[in-house]
C-alpha cells in the first residue's frame, strides 16, 4: 500500500471512529441526563452528532474526502472519484473504526466493552426512513463543492433527518454495524441492523439516481 492511500485510510478509520464514538457516546451521556425524557435525549444526541460530524469532515475532508460511509464510498467508486482498490481499504477502515468507536463509548462511561444492542429497530417504516435519509446524504454530499461546504451541508441533513425519520436516520452501513456493539440509547439489535443496511443500499442508489438526474447539463454551442 502507497503512502499516500495509508494516510487516506487511516483517515476514513479515525473519522468513522470518532464518529461513532461521538454518536454512541452521546447517546448515553443524553439518556443518564434526561430524567427519562426521550426528547431531550434525542435533541442532545443530535447535537452532538451534527458537531462531531462537522468537525470531522471539516479536519479530514482534505485528506481522504471523508466519506466515513461505505454507501458514500460506493458511489464515489461509481462515478470514478475513486478506485476499487481505495474502495475496498476505505470500507474496511470505515467498519473497523466503527466497530472501535462504539467499543471506546462503551469503555468511556464504564460499560461493558463487549456487548450486543436490544434496541429493537425493524419495520417498514423503519427501512423507508433509511432508504431516504440515505438518498438524501447521498444527494447532498455529492452536490458539494468543497469540504467546508459539505461539512455544514451534510451534518445539518443527518441532524435534520435524527428527527424526520423514524429510524433516526443512521444513513451508514458501517455505523449500523457499529451500533449494534452497545446496548444503549443509540443502538439497534444485531438482528435488525441487515435490514437497515440493504435499506441504505437502496437509498444509495437512489441518491445516486438524484445525481443524475439534477446533473448540470452542458450545452452545445
Amino acid at each position: 500500500m502507497s503512502h499516500d492511500l495509508t494516510r487516506r485510510v487511516c483517515a476514513e478509520a479515525l473519522g468513522a471512529l470518532l464518529l461513532a464514538a461521538g454518536v454512541v457516546g452521546s447517546g448515553i451521556m443524553a439518556e443518564r441526563l434526561s430524567g427519562g425524557n426521550a426528547a431531550i435525549a434525542l435533541l442532545v444526541n443530535t447535537l452532538a452528532t451534527v458537531a462531531v460530524l462537522a468537525a470531522l469532515i471539516a479536519t479530514l475532508g482534505s485528506i481522504s474526502g471523508a466519506h466515513f460511509n461505505p454507501v458514500v464510498t460506493g458511489v464515489a467508486l461509481f462515478n470514478g472519484q475513486v478506485d476499487a482498490r481505495s474502495a475496498a481499504f476505505y470500507v474496511l477502515a470505515q467498519i473497523t473504526g466503527c466497530c472501535a468507536g462504539a467499543l471506546l463509548a462503551n469503555a468511556m462511561f464504564e460499560l461493558p466493552v463487549l456487548q450486543a444492542s436490544t434496541h429493537v429497530r425493524t419495520g417498514g417504516a423503519q427501512w423507508l426512513s433509511e432508504i431516504v435519509a440515505t438518498a438524501g446524504l447521498v444527494f447532498v454530499a455529492f452536490r458539494c463543492k468543497s469540504v467546508n461546504e459539505a461539512a455544514w451541508r451534510v451534518s445539518l441533513w443527518i441532524g435534520a433527518a435524527y428527527w424526520f425519520t423514524a429510524s433516526t436516520s443512521f444513513a451508514n452501513p458501517a455505523i449500523t454495524i457499529g451500533r449494534s456493539l452497545s446496548d444503549t440509547f443509540a443502538g439497534i439489535r444485531p438482528a435488525d441492523a441487515p435490514g437497515f443496511i440493504i435499506a441504505q443500499a437502496v437509498g444509495g442508489v437512489a441518491g445516486a439516481l438524484l445525481l443524475r438526474a439534477f446533473a448540470e447539463r452542458r450545452v452545445a454551442a
